[in-house]
């Protein structure tokens, strides 16, 4: 029995204080991420340009977010882009803004004109 408890009384020291205990250490990591702020893109002309000569102005400039409207008012959706022709842009040409900025780009069809 003395050997018992002496063994028990081994495994026991051996095994450390509690959490939280003196002698014991914990440590905690903190990080902060700084990041730069978006750098600015300055908005192509696209206008009189065929729509997807537009596009591939906008995307060249690093505008991806681009939105098509008809600019009849008719709601027409630019299924052939070729077939449509700028009268409009917004923001406006020369304009700095964010790489996800939403542009607008309004067309109308060759033949509206």
């Amino acid at each position: 029995m003395v050997t018992t408890l002496a063994a028990l009384a081994l495994a026991t020291a051996s095994c450390g204080a509690p959490p939280g205990e003196p002698g014991t250490t914990t440590s905690t990591t903190t990080s902060t991420s700084t990041s730069a702020p978006a750098k600015l893109i300055k908005v192509p002309d696209v206008s009189g340009m065929n729509h997807q000569d537009a596009q591939n102005a906008m995307q060249r400039a690093g505008l991806y977010n681009l939105r098509e409207v008809d600019g009849t008012g008719q709601g027409r959706a630019l299924v052939i882009d070729r077939n449509w022709v700028q009268t409009g842009q917004d923001p406006a040409a020369g304009t700095e803004v964010a790489p996800d900025t939403v542009i607008t780009l309004t067309a109308v069809k060759y033949d509206d004109r």
